[in-house]
């Protein structure tokens, strides 16, 4: 409180004294001690008016004390009971909980991770995956500037994600690693790693590459195979020995029928094998007897060129041609797509074949582009003819319905450059992606699809997408995303398949550790996109005959179903809406393979080394009492006093206006009583 304020207060009690006085002392004749009651009360009411007029303010020191945090974070995945460690972790888990000394030193915040990072009060050990690289990277989030060791209860295997060993380093947290599993060194063979493609075209051989690796001290003799059913399609024999532990095995093999076929690799075990889980794994090929050609035409060089090919042929079933505008005229029937790129008037006899032959068709436009030819070439659609540029952004459009696109934070692309003015279009279409002009969103199209007599085309109003591909990159680590949003367009342009109500999208197998997910997209009378549609799936094991039954749900525009719980085998399925007699139907398979299964052995080489640099310390599942000690006489993890300071004004005081209010109250009824009112 200042002086200034100090100084005010007394004032007020000086004038709030001296008009009680002057009210029951000077006017006011009889009982000198009634009066003197009439009078204070009377201070009181003025005083504390002339209080809440001045406000003056209080500090309020609050002093508490902050225990650090105790992190325990717990390896749910399914190889803990692989590992016959699940007893030993609920036993630890129990005990950690229900230690008091523990819990009154700490916060203690139980997490479990899989595949992601979980708060939870139950472990089940069913997670299919381990990412403890994600476990580590969310708890450096969570914790971030605060004192809390981390007590990480796990086998040390990884089988999703980024190596954990450096974003531990940036958890900057001690992590006490309790070692789960069997520390002994066995003999063993593994099928470490199978690559494969995933399409082979029919009467080709596909290649496969097998690396295979030994843990142990003798030589051994063994051998590897490939079969499919009961017929054996390829056999060698492998030596290992101590120094030479690992062998890369490449073959091929032939693609005689069209479909998915399945395919086994195994290396045979040798007697003293302890795990033999890992010496075999499944794999699958879809032979294709057709490939989608696509023609990209353009009169001169750009990045944009070659960033259409490595997307467009990401999908081994495509195949990009490059062509100038007067070479392509007399192949023309052997593309089911052409990509024209910046047409000018040099297009001018392919574009006039292209219209004859009733082809589909990609235009993207640009700077260069002369749309004083192509206005009058294109005919569905027009735009504004200026001599200047502009630079655009893209908002995808959430209600395109044509086919199932995926946000890409398209916002978060460069913009793409483009001739200034707006397109007019003189049949139905649909936006796919807008146009943005530095902060304003816009209805003019991008990119934009529509189908005439038959014919699929696709506008993009825009030049320069190779830098979009590489922003995708930054923003996911991956080419996927983008690769996979230019196959969805190029798929719908190369087919001149009739659009159905009722679209589905999903694969022709799965691996076994794999998310299987069905996407659909529901259609109304008009083909608008209906969200108010009840989709089922009804699935059926073909060698079981077991049927389930189980709903989509609607996310963004389109619905999807999870079916990731279900085990091993050959599925057809019918997906039906509720409401109206529309369905479809398809089949999958789902591989056998349980990638947490691949491990022996705890990897205890990391999980100390992981304790050392994070000045931890790494204790065995059977050793861990010397761990509640070690954190419980540890100076680093003192409980700290902390203060808070909070200035109130005195109007946020509630009893002063009560305490005015009553006096106000008092005197009133003390003078109606003595007949002076």
């Amino acid at each position: 409180m200042t002086t200034e304020t100090l100084l005010y207060i007394i004032l007020a009690g000086i004038i709030a004294l001296l008009l009680a006085l002057f009210q029951y002392r000077y006017k006011s004749k009889g009982n000198s001690k009634r009066n003197a009651l009439f009078c204070f009360l009377r201070f009181l009411s003025i005083f504390g008016v002339l209080l809440l007029l001045i406000n003056p303010k209080f500090e309020q020191v609050k002093v508490y004390t902050e225990k650090p945090n105790l992190i325990v974070a717990v390896d749910n995945s399914s190889s803990i009971t692989h590992l016959s460690q699940e007893q030993g972790v609920r036993g630890l888990v129990e005990e950690i909980q229900d230690n008091e000394a523990l819990n009154e030193k700490f916060n203690v915040n139980l997490f479990s991770f899989g595949k992601t990072l979980n708060t939870t009060d139950s472990l089940s050990f069913h997670e299919k995956q381990t990412n403890i690289d994600k476990a580590f990277k969310e708890l450096s989030q969570i914790y971030k500037n605060t004192v809390s060791p981390t007590m990480l209860i796990t086998d040390g295997n990884q089988t999703y994600g980024n190596d954990y060993e450096f974003s531990a380093k940036k958890h900057k947290q001690a992590t006490y690693p309790i070692i789960l599993g069997d520390t002994t060194r066995y003999v063993d063979l593994k099928l470490q790693q199978l690559n494969v493609n995933k399409y082979a075209y029919f009467k080709n051989k596909f290649p496969v590459e097998a690396i295979l690796i030994y843990n142990g001290d003798d030589t051994i003799n063994t051998q590897f195979k490939v079969t499919s059913g009961n017929a054996t399609l390829h056999s060698q024999r492998v030596t290992f020995t101590k120094e030479a532990n690992s062998k890369v095995i490449n073959l091929t093999l032939p693609a005689n029928r069209v479909g998915v076929q399945a395919y086994k690799a195994t290396i045979v075990p040798i007697d003293t094998e302890k795990n033999k889980t890992n010496n075999s794994k499944d794999f699958a090929v879809e032979v294709i007897d057709q490939k989608t050609k696509v023609a990209v035409v353009s009169s001169f060089l750009h990045p944009d060129l070659g960033v259409l090919r490595k997307s467009i042929e990401s999908n081994e079933q495509r195949a990009v041609s490059f062509f100038k505008p007067n070479e392509l005229m007399d192949q023309i029937n052997d593309f089911q797509l052409v990509v024209l790129y910046q047409p000018n008037s040099s297009f001018k006899g392919l574009m006039g074949s292209l219209k004859t032959e009733n082809k589909n068709v990609f235009v993207i436009s640009g700077t260069k582009t002369d749309w004083r030819f192509l206005n009058v070439e294109a005919k569905s659609y027009t735009q504004d003819i200026t001599s200047q540029t502009e630079d655009y952004q893209a908002t995808s459009n959430p209600n395109y319905g044509t086919f199932i696109v995926e946000d890409l934070n398209f916002e978060s692309f460069p913009p793409l450059a483009s001739s200034f003015g707006a397109p007019d279009f003189k049949i139905p279409y649909e936006t796919l992606l807008y146009k943005k002009l530095g902060s304003i969103e816009t209805e003019e199209p991008l990119l934009s699809t529509f189908e005439t007599n038959g014919r699929r085309e696709a506008v993009l109003f825009g030049e320069n997408i190779w830098k979009w591909r590489a922003q995708s990159h930054i923003n996911t680590q991956s080419f996927n995303g983008f690769d996979n949003f230019i196959g969805k367009l190029v798929q719908y342009l190369a087919s001149n398949k009739r659009k159905n109500r009722l679209n589905l999208e999903y694969e022709s197998f799965y691996q076994g550790n794999a998310n299987v997910v069905i996407k659909a997209q529901f259609f109304n009378k008009n083909y608008e996109f209906d969200a108010k549609e009840s989709l089922n799936v009804v699935v059926v094991n073909k060698e079981t005959k077991e049927t389930k039954t189980f709903p989509f749900i609607l996310k963004n525009n389109n619905y999807q179903v999870d079916l990731s719980n279900l085990s091993a085998g050959e599925y057809t399925f019918t997906v039906k809406a509720s409401r109206e007699n529309i369905s479809k139907s398809g089949q999958f398979k789902i591989l056998e393979y349980n990638v947490e299964q691949q491990f022996l052995n705890a990897n205890v080489t990391k999980l100390r080394q992981l304790a050392t640099n994070s000045n931890g310390a790494s204790y065995l599942i059977a050793d861990y009492d010397g761990l509640f000690d070690d954190l419980l006489n540890d100076e680093r993890y003192l409980p700290i006093q902390k203060s808070s300071k909070n200035v109130v004004p005195l109007i946020d005081w509630k009893y002063l206006l009560f305490l005015i209010v009553l006096t106000l109250a008092i005197e009133w009824f003390l003078r109606k009583y003595n007949g002076l009112i």
